[in-house]
């Protein structure tokens, strides 16, 4: 038998800690403070952990795909996120469809690219 996990948590780089820490926040995540230069968010459960640490080939190929109900609310919430001009450095590509999903990819201040997707009802 193998033995259970009861948590998983990925680390994922700030290029500024600071202004992560702002953007994760906007986006809806729930800040707590871990130690040695870190920040541990959470929404629905769903946790990471930033931290001060940056290394620009490491942060552009970094991803992490999320399930969510609704793409296009996530489009339009990361949008106005956006168009505030708080983070001038963040990208939005339009949700698309790609195999029977809706697929909405959002790169956050540091690089490092988030993947919104909505599983099509029938699949």
């Amino acid at each position: 038998m193998t033995p259970s996990i009861n948590d998983f948590k990925v680390y994922m780089p700030a290029k500024d800690f600071e202004q992560s820490k702002r953007f994760y926040t906007t986006l809806g995540f729930t800040m707590s403070e871990g130690w040695g230069g870190t920040a541990d968010f959470e929404l629905n459960g769903n946790r990471f952990r930033l931290q001060n640490y940056y290394v620009k080939d490491w942060a552009n190929n970094f991803m992490v795909v999320m399930g969510v109900d609704d793409a296009e609310a996530w489009h339009q919430h990361s949008k106005k996120i956006a168009d505030s001009g708080e983070f001038d450095n963040i990208r939005i590509k339009p949700p698309e469809a790609v195999d029977g999903s809706l697929v909405l990819h959002v790169v956050d201040p540091s690089g490092v690219l988030l993947v919104f997707v909505q599983r099509s009802k029938t699949a």
